[in-house]
């Protein structure tokens, strides 16, 4: 069982080699594809550190959103599964064992990581609050009960997440998935996860105007064939 974890990064010289340093880290056979999203702060020159030490890497022309990463990332993996690793520091690599155990126990189809059924540190009122409202109008739209949408922390077999055609280019990757996931009606099963959240001083991106696009995202897909 060899797991494929896609990394898109994109200005994260501060973080880039501690969070593959975490993952090298994980007792799993693994491969790590590493997504340059067109980096202008000196990212460039660590991954091309990193190919050399084995990564696989892959370099974007110009910036295209997370969501273009990740379609990048997809579909150059080779691995049986296939998780979604941010370049920061928010998530912990060190839970992917027990991410993966509901799918080898056959009790999933796709597996999440859940900040609000585990232990969160530092993420702030609004973050939280946006978080929970689209998670709410994901469960109205699709009537399912999921406690957290907009995770990192999702976890595929390979032929899942290559069969799905993912449009979004941004951080509206994430409701997209869910919603093709849930029409679909593929099992998505939650586990609890630790999450250390950074401020928009550390380098975090994602914005208010991301929500926005990510109700607008849910609409779209929940009414669209």
């Amino acid at each position: 069982m060899k797991l494929s974890v896609v990394i898109p990064v994109y200005n994260e010289r501060t973080t880039l080699l501690e969070i593959v340093n975490r993952v090298k880290s994980v007792p799993l056979d693994k491969e790590i594809i590493l997504v340059d999203d067109y980096s202008t702060d000196g990212t460039r020159d660590l991954l091309r550190q990193l190919e050399k030490d084995g990564a696989k890497v892959f370099y974007h022309e110009r910036n295209m959103g997370k969501g273009a990463a990740l379609r990048t990332g997809f579909q150059h993996a080779s691995g049986d599964f296939v998780i979604v690793q941010d370049a920061d520091l928010e998530y912990d690599p060190g839970e992917y064992p027990k991410l993966l155990q509901p799918l080898l126990d056959g009790r999933a189809d796709v597996v999440y990581g859940s900040r609000f059924s585990g232990k969160r540190h530092n993420m702030t009122f609004l973050h939280n609050l946006g978080n929970q409202f689209l998670t709410l109008m994901t469960n109205i739209l699709f009537q399912t009960s999921i406690t957290d949408m907009e995770t990192c922390y999702k976890l595929f077999p390979r032929k899942t997440i290559q069969s799905i055609q993912i449009v979004s280019n941004r951080f509206n990757f994430e409701p997209e998935i869910t919603a093709k996931l849930l029409k679909r009606r593929l099992r998505i099963v939650e586990v609890p996860i630790s999450y250390a959240g950074r401020s928009f001083q550390q380098g975090k991106k994602i914005t208010w105007r991301d929500g926005f696009s990510a109700i607008w995202t849910l609409v779209k897909f929940r009414f669209r064939d």
